[in-house]
């Protein structure tokens, strides 16, 4: 799952510095699933309050899948995504995405949900193959 770079965004890149807006709306438009998905978390963190906002559903096929696998493991991408929201994003197994606020206040909470115990904790048979 590649991004759908603009001739206009590759010419920035191959110049030099990248306009960071521009970055994100290319993942915006090429990650629509990824988008929605941590979009729709920070919504549901502001509403909600608390400590962090998560999705615990599977997505529906393999190409959402590979759409959050794309958005979170690339540094670039994520780091670019955190700042764009004002959150810190969180990843577990193949789908369990979580948006913490940039607060100290939780940073208890998230090192819990990103400790080797979460992980472990956050297994489950049907995602072997996720």
């Amino acid at each position: 799952m590649s991004l759908d770079v603009s001739p206009a965004l590759l010419e920035q890149a191959e110049r030099g510095e990248v306009d960071e807006a521009a970055f994100v709306d290319c993942v915006r438009t090429s990650l629509p699933y990824a988008w929605e998905m941590i979009s729709s978390l920070v919504a549901q963190l502001k509403v909600d309050g608390g400590q962090f906002a998560d999705n615990q559903t599977p997505p529906p096929d393999e190409q959402a899948r590979g759409q959050l696998l794309r958005a979170l493991a690339s540094d670039a991408i994520r780091g670019a995504l955190q700042r764009h929201f004002g959150v810190r994003l969180a990843f577990q197994n193949c789908h369990r995405v979580a948006v913490f606020p940039l607060d100290a206040a939780v940073d208890e909470r998230l090192a819990k949900f990103t400790s080797i115990r979460g992980q472990l904790l956050n297994q489950s048979p049907g995602l072997r193959d996720c």
